[in-house]
């Protein structure tokens, strides 16, 4: 396990890496070794010639290193065994292991390694060449620490092309169910295990449903975006005196329906396909029969890379400022965003500069993040991705 091929730092990313950052980009190191097969094991030294630490090699990425172990040229053999054992004890102290992201990538020690866990059921993403080179050995690893009843392997991110790695989906251990039945803060959902957004279910959410909750009675509550129905259901159980879901997809909203009347809500909300801005734009215009004072905001990423920054935040301050426009004074506002390109900074400069534009007043009653499954590396801005804000129309 010692006989890795070593790159060596420049001396100008030696403070970034001795700072406690995971990832080396291409232009911080020394030598981009193109012979080198991506995914490859490699040790990383200072320009000292001290050992930086041992991870994943690409060449053909602008990520060209991935830690594994720092400060050291060695690397246990069972690393990713004992790292979802690890990853395993931190969310049953948090009371969830049994539906929950049970592995987040670099924050459990492994990086390009997603694992959502759904019961007996378990739903892995690579997003890393080093860790597709480890498939089987993940595969046998969670085997071990989980006895699930199957695994599948949704490798379909987009991220992957950035790797060079293919796009694909197949079931790795035993059977896969069509649907798998997870509860959430009280709650039951159906979640898809094929053919759903990303990895089926967005436990990163989990703990800003609970949040919100309280101020849900009474109000009439639109949730665009709805997906599988979570924060619509979560309102309709909490009290709300109306909820509409909004998505733009078919087989979401027929998932959500299906989930609102497994939690006794069904006639409680209406859901619809359709898409968000057009909501929004009927309800600026005054359109719409009936008005929401709680809108849930919650756009997809469209953030792939850093180019596509400036589009993305004014499609934010475009949606949100609506948003304000349409709510009476009291009303509110949930909204999320899910790119670790956009800082906290960044997300609440565009809501405030979207408030400002509409002429109205918003207080931030509240600000908030993922889930404490989803672990923020405090060394590592880049695994603190979801931003959310709670805004009060004053």
């Amino acid at each position: 396990m010692n006989d890795y091929k070593i790159l060596k730092l420049k001396t100008s990313a030696v403070k970034r890496r001795a700072s406690g950052h995971l990832w080396v980009f291409s232009n911080e190191l020394e030598k981009v070794d193109t012979t080198i097969p991506p995914g490859t094991i490699c040790g990383l030294q200072y320009p000292t010639g001290n050992a930086a630490g041992v991870g994943f090699f690409n060449p053909k990425s602008l990520i060209s290193f991935r830690l594994l172990a720092a400060n050291t040229l060695t690397l246990p053999e069972d690393f990713i065994k004992t790292r979802l054992e690890q990853a395993l004890e931190y969310r049953e102290s948090l009371g969830i292991s049994r539906n929950c992201r049970l592995c987040f990538g670099e924050s459990d020690g492994l990086p390009g390694l997603v694992v959502d866990r759904y019961g007996d059921a378990v739903v892995v993403e690579i997003l890393s060449a080093g860790m597709e080179l480890l498939k089987a050995e993940i595969t046998t690893a969670l085997i071990d620490v989980l006895r699930p009843r199957g695994i599948v392997y949704r490798n379909t991110h987009h991220f992957r092309e950035l790797e060079g790695l293919p796009s694909y989906e197949e079931v790795a251990f035993g059977t896969m169910p069509e649907k798998a039945r997870i509860q959430e803060n009280g709650l039951e959902y159906m979640v898809p295990m094929s053919g759903a957004q990303k990895t089926g279910w967005y436990f990163d959410q989990r703990e800003n449903r609970a949040a919100l909750a309280p101020l849900f009675k009474g109000r009439k509550v639109l949730d665009l975006h709805t997906y599988l129905g979570a924060f619509a259901i979560t309102a309709a159980k909490a009290g709300a005196e109306a909820v509409w879901g909004i998505d733009s997809s078919d087989k979401a909203v027929e998932a959500a329906i299906e989930n609102a009347e497994l939690n006794g809500v069904g006639k409680k909300i209406t859901f619809r396909k359709e898409k968000a801005e057009r909501v929004l734009e009927a309800l600026e215009s005054g359109q719409l029969p009936e008005k929401p004072d709680f809108i849930l905001l919650d756009p997809p990423n469209i953030v792939h890379n850093k180019k596509h920054l400036p589009q993305a935040l004014k499609m934010l301050a475009r949606m949100a400022g609506a948003a304000i426009k349409a709510l009476p004074r009291g009303g509110y506002l949930a909204v999320s965003t899910c790119s670790h390109h956009i800082s906290r900074g960044m997300f609440v400069e565009t809501l405030a500069g979207a408030a400002a534009r509409t002429n109205r007043k918003a207080m931030l009653v509240e600000l908030r993040g993922q889930a404490k499954d989803h672990p923020i590396l405090i060394s590592m801005p880049e695994t603190e991705y979801l931003h959310f804000a709670l805004l009060r129309v004053v």
